[in-house]
């Protein structure tokens, strides 16, 4: 981001002061549209560090005060200890104090002198519980914890929040302070706000867990770097975001003359005697997702109760079991000549990998595949430790949908801290046997066989129930199976459009029903309307 800031600078001749008045100008925006009514005459508390992140904060103050705010800003330290552009921002907000008639609000600027004066002039004015804190202590430069007044702040301003009755907004700048923004795990005391708007684009710390839960709402703002200047910043990890959704919905919207057919052919090889559940959420969910045919292949014995749990728009297969009731190697040649006509292939939920014989049956499914095949569950558990010559290819690519604990055995080890850096972990694996990996979790991501990461921005801890991954499963089938018409979409891009579409599907399930009573079909049951968010031209008869 400094690299990107000074470049704007250099190269497009845009001040680095004016990218520091529209960072302001962002975050004022923010905190006035949280409020009904205006935010005249409301009560905002501004805490500032003496760097670059306390300058954002005081023109925030500033333009809070013109549009009628009641201001007061505390600096943690004296104007002569800033320099640059933050100077001059402190220097324009303490002149505005001194003359006060120029603003709609009332406008007042507390230099610390000292740690007491600090201690003092934050425990005062928190205890008029402001209806708005601005939190620009410590921007993206910090790498220690916090100590001493910073630390005893932030502890406050919690605290603040926390209280039952407290209706306090507090709004971070760029990071919550106390972040490291590189990191995904908190280095030590951290605001916790309601709102953090960054600048230009995420931070690591504003999106992966647990860094991201004391972000709150995240609003990224645009403060004018030019977007082609954004696009050739050399990264290997990337947001999501609902554009790469539309994306792949517009390139894959139905045609008048379309059919059953050429909305592709998703075959979910799942279930065992005893556990059918997961065979049906994964077909529903397939058909939910736009495929025009879904098929369950399944063991001979859980056929007909399958057929019972599946939507009537689903089609069943018997294959070949074992005495335990669970899919059989016999079934490998029957399955090879059935799937001739699928599109994609997804194989696992609900499958059983406690015989020899079933993991014999995945493993040449996998090997042999002729489509994209989707790799989840139970199938996962079939091909751990992954085997090393087992690879995925451009034309037949491999999607893995482990949650961390089949990642472990896919990675061969039962030491958790080997997913402590999730990134680099799932960029590694991805890599070395070239295959897509959606590796679940508080934030998801999907790793390419390049390199590269691309985190979901949607979801929520109510999706951590049985049966989601099972659904997920069948969202990316059923995607997969669509992708086949156009040629402009690729694997990866479906992958990460239907994760997408998943996650935003359970956030309108929780919006309704609240997360604590969300089941796995509650997500299926709302993946219209998350289409129909995303991309409302596309499905209307035309």
């Amino acid at each position: 981001m400094r690299e990107l800031d000074r470049v704007t600078t250099e190269r497009y001749g845009i001040p680095s002061l004016v990218l520091m008045e529209n960072a302001a100008a962002a975050t004022a925006r923010v905190i006035a549209g949280s409020f009904p009514s205006e935010i005249a005459n409301r009560s905002v508390l501004v805490l500032c560090g003496r760097g670059n992140n306390g300058g954002d904060g005081a023109a925030t103050a500033r333009l809070l005060a013109h549009a009628g705010a009641n201001v007061t800003a505390i600096l943690f330290g004296s104007i002569a200890d800033t320099k640059g552009d933050a100077r001059t921002n402190f220097e324009a907000l303490a002149s505005l104090a001194q003359d006060s008639s120029a603003a709609k609000g009332v406008v007042r600027l507390i230099e610390c002198a000292n740690d007491d004066d600090c201690r003092n002039s934050v425990d005062e004015k928190l205890s008029e519980s402001p209806d708005v804190i601005v939190d620009a202590l410590f921007g993206t430069g910090l790498t220690r914890p916090l100590q001493g007044v910073p630390a005893e702040a932030v502890r406050r301003v919690n605290a603040l929040r926390d209280l039952a009755n407290a209706n306090t907004l507090v709004v971070s700048v760029d990071v919550p302070s106390g972040l490291n923004s590189d990191l995904p795990e908190p280095i030590g005391e951290a605001v916790h706000a309601d709102i953090t708007v960054t600048m230009t684009a995420p931070k690591i710390a504003n999106v992966l867990t647990s860094a991201s839960n004391y972000n709150g709402r995240l609003i990224v703002a645009d403060i004018g770097s030019p977007a082609e200047l954004i696009s050739k910043v050399p990264t290997d990890l990337f947001l999501s975001e609902e554009a790469d959704a539309r994306r792949w919905l517009v390139e894959t919207r139905y045609p008048p003359n379309s059919y059953k057919n050429t909305h592709g052919h998703a075959i979910i090889v799942a279930g065992a005697r005893g556990f059918t559940g997961a065979a049906a959420l994964c077909a529903n969910a397939a058909m939910r997702a736009g495929a025009g045919l879904v098929t369950v292949a399944t063991p001979a014995s859980a056929q007909p109760l399958v057929a019972s749990q599946v939507m009537a728009e689903v089609m069943t297969a018997a294959l070949a079991e074992t005495d335990r009731g669970a899919v059989s190697d016999d079934a490998a040649g029957f399955f090879s000549k059935f799937s001739e006509r699928a599109d994609v292939i997804a194989i696992g939920p609900g499958l059983s990998s406690e015989d020899e014989r079933t993991r014999k049956f995945v493993r040449r499914v996998v090997e042999n595949r002729r489509t994209p095949v989707v790799v989840d569950a139970d199938a996962l558990n079939c091909l751990s430790p992954w085997p090393e010559d087992l690879r995925g290819s451009a034309e037949f690519p491999i999607v893995l949908t482990p949650h961390p604990g089949e990642m472990l055995r896919m990675m061969g080890t039962s030491d958790k801290s080997a997913l402590d850096d999730r990134i680099a972990a799932a960029r590694q694996f991805a890599s070395q046997h070239e295959v897509i990996l959606l590796l679940k979790g508080g934030r998801s991501l999907v790793a390419a066989p390049d390199g590269r990461v691309f985190l979901n921005s949607t979801g929520n801890a109510g999706l951590g129930t049985a049966g989601t991954g099972d659904t997920l499963t069948g969202v990316i089938a059923g995607f997969l199976a669509q992708a086949k018409s156009s040629e402009r979409i690729s694997a990866l891009d479906t992958v990460i459009a239907a994760l997408y579409v998943s996650g935003l599907a359970g956030d309108l399930a929780a919006r309704k029903l609240g997360m604590r009573c969300m089941v796995a079909s509650d997500i299926r049951q709302h993946l219209s309307a998350a289409i129909c968010s995303i991309d409302p031209a596309g499905e209307q008869p035309r």
